[in-house]
Formats: structure tokens, C-alpha cells, sequence
């Protein structure tokens, strides 16, 4: 891999992220509503309403609050809360635990089981398993979020009662264990739907690999069909794979937000629902940076694994 290739991808993100700025700055201060007045409620007056717009220079040019924006991101200031009363990177760093574990069991669950699925739906090819997964596949693609979750819920917590219902507990406060335990449902209701994905794409591409004259070749040198799978299929094809789990995490973090709201997880997602209806932009802002600034890394780090998935791959 050469040396002006990561510089010149590590480069390309200063763009991104000014683009995704403006957008996003621009969008929020069209959304309907003072955020002053919401602070202070309806029984405030004009006069105290206008006090805190000068105070928090809501009342400047849309242009200079961008400017002004934009000049605290450069020097690692995400700005202040206006209902929190506390900077945007603390009330980040207070909710970015639950998150964190939730995206990360999720994308564990979402590979595990969409790629051996995938593998299995493959190596049936047109038998009943091949039909019986595919099938899963499509269902759990269609199914919504919030109504597994619903469902989980009833089953598993209110009538089996093996896991919470809904809440969470700090890593620092209850220990590991008892943390993951409040995230198996919401990780299980958010992983299956990506699996999904997964496991179709998986199939797919494996399909492409089976039909190739090196894996024919393989089988009629008497190599055992699993061996061959294995070692031949699946590496080859996991470079779309990879691709796609690239893009399994971005959807993560945007589904974290149904799935926190429905267990009643504090995460970032709540934070997210909390912030736009109080309309506070600060916050709103922040969170949605920094998404798209993880969602830019992953995409660069998905494109430097490609040389080490296939040694083809040359940049």
C-alpha cells in the first residue's frame, strides 16, 4: 500500500466533514422553533427571550453562527448544551457507553450470523436449506426494529423473564456482566435485521466464487467440500463482504436510536430524540459530527483491509 494513497484518503475527509457542517447546520436552524423560547417556556417575555438569543448568539447572521461554529470544532470545542447546562462533548462522553456496547454486540451478532448463514445458504445451493434461509434472510430484512423489540420484550422479559425488560446499568456501577445482560435483547433486535443483509449479500457472492474454474478444480483434486468452501470460496468473495459490513455499521448506529428508545437505553440515541425536542441545536450537532466522522474512518479502514482480505488488491 503506498504512503500517498492513505494521505490523499485521510485528506479527502477534511471536505466531507465541512459539507456535512453546512448541511447540517443549515437544516437545523430551518427546523421550526426558538430555542430560547423552549428554555425559558411560555411564560417568559419578549424581552427575556431576546436576552438569551444575544447571550447565546442565536440573534447574529446564520454566517457568522456558522463561522462561529466551525471555528470551536477546529479547536475541540463541540460548543455547550443549551438545556443540559454542560459542554456537548460531556453530555457525549456520558452517553456514549451504552451506545458503544450496544453498536459493538450488534455488529458481532450481525457477522457472526449473517456470514454463516450465508456460508450454509451457499454451499445448499437450491435444497431446502438454501430455501429455508433465504427465506429467514428476506423475513428478518422486512420486519421492523421497534416491533422485534416489542416482541422480545413480551417473550423473553414479561413471560420467560430471562433478561430486562428495558434500562441499563454502567459498566462502573454493576460490573461487565450485568451490563451485557441488559443489552443481549436490544443487541439480538438490532444484529438480526443487519444479519439479514449480510447473509444475502454473503450468499451471493459465494454463488460468483462456486462457479469459477480454481474452486472446480479444487473439488476434482479431490478436496473435501468444506475445505474448499473454506479456504477458497469464502476468501475470495469476502471482499464484498467486507464492504458491506462497512456499511452494517453505519446502519447500526442510525437503528440504535429506535432500539434505545424502545429498552429505554440512555444511549445517544435518546440523547438525540431529548435534544430535538427541546431544539437544542448544539447537541443535535455534535452527535451527528461525530457519526459522520466514524462512519468517513470506517470507510477508510474497510478500504485498507481490502490489501489484506485479497493480497490482489493493490492501491
Amino acid at each position: 500500500m503506498r504512503f500517498s494513497f492513505l494521505m490523499r484518503r485521510i485528506l479527502e475527509i477534511i471536505p466531507v466533514m465541512l459539507v456535512v457542517t453546512v448541511v447540517v447546520f443549515t437544516i437545523l436552524q430551518l427546523t421550526p422553533g426558538d430555542p430560547a423560547r423552549v428554555m425559558l417556556g411560555d411564560i417568559a417575555t419578549e424581552q427575556d427571550v431576546e436576552s438569551l438569543r444575544q447571550a447565546l448568539g442565536l440573534d447574529q447572521p446564520l454566517a457568522v453562527q456558522y463561522f462561529s461554529f466551525l471555528g470551536n470544532i477546529l479547536r475541540g470545542n463541540l460548543g455547550d448544551s443549551i438545556a443540559l447546562e454542560r459542554s456537548v462533548l460531556q453530555a457525549i462522553i456520558e452517553r456514549v457507553e451504552p451506545t458503544l456496547l450496544l453498536t459493538t454486540m450488534s455488529l458481532l451478532i450481525a457477522v457472526v450470523v449473517g456470514v454463516v448463514a450465508g456460508v450454509l445458504s451457499a454451499s445448499m445451493h437450491n435444497r431446502l436449506g438454501d430455501q429455508l434461509l433465504s427465506t429467514l434472510a428476506l423475513v428478518g430484512v422486512s420486519i421492523p426494529n421497534f416491533w422485534l423489540g416489542l416482541v422480545f420484550i413480551l417473550v423473553f422479559a414479561v413471560e420467560l423473564r430471562l433478561f430486562p425488560a428495558a434500562g441499563y446499568k454502567n459498566v462502573s456501577e454493576e460490573g461487565l456482566l450485568v451490563t451485557l445482560r441488559y443489552l443481549v435483547l436490544p443487541s439480538i433486535v438490532l444484529g438480526l435485521s443487519q444479519a439479514a443483509i449480510i447473509s444475502r449479500i454473503t450468499r451471493s457472492t459465494m454463488l460468483d466464487v462456486l462457479g469459477q474454474d480454481h474452486v472446480r478444480t479444487a473439488i476434482a483434486k479431490g478436496l473435501g467440500r468444506s475445505i474448499v468452501i473454506l479456504r477458497h470460496v469464502l476468501v475470495n468473495a469476502f471482499v464484498p463482504i467486507l464492504t458491506v459490513i462497512g456499511l452494517v455499521l453505519a446502519a447500526l448506529l442510525s437503528g440504535a436510536v429506535v432500539i434505545e428508545t424502545v429498552f429505554a437505553i440512555p444511549g445517544l440515541g435518546r440523547l438525540v430524540i431529548s435534544s430535538i425536542a427541546r431544539r437544542d441545536y448544539p447537541v443535535i450537532q455534535g452527535i451527528v459530527l461525530i457519526t459522520a466522522l466514524v462512519y468517513v474512518l470506517v470507510n477508510l479502514v474497510v478500504d485498507l483491509l481490502y490489501t489484506v482480505v485479497d493480497p490482489r488488491v493493490r492501491y
